[in-house]
């Protein structure tokens, strides 16, 4: 079951990384101050350093997702006593 938070949070934040590079990556804007006519100018650079900590945190999510749901979960007992009313 970890593995696959794993596998399913490594494939969210490969897809959000590649959404991320795709959509913002040399994106250049500025915005205007009309009462001082001032400009401030900015570009966007998605970086190897921010793909690998966005991938890191997806993974540590996917982890704490897996730990969560696993905590919700019942004792094996308790998944006998459901499977036995399921199977009557």
């Amino acid at each position: 079951m970890l593995a696959e938070s794993l596998a399913l949070a490594l494939i969210g934040g490969l897809l959000g990384g590649l959404a991320a590079y795709l959509a913002f990556n040399g994106y250049q804007t500025s915005t205007m101050n009309f009462q001082t006519f001032s400009q401030v100018a900015f570009a966007f650079a998605v970086t190897r350093s921010l793909l690998i900590q966005g991938l890191s945190y997806a993974l540590v999510m996917g982890i704490g997702g897996r730990v969560a749901a696993g905590d919700q979960g019942g004792t094996p007992a308790d998944c006998d006593r459901a499977a036995g009313a399921i199977g009557s």
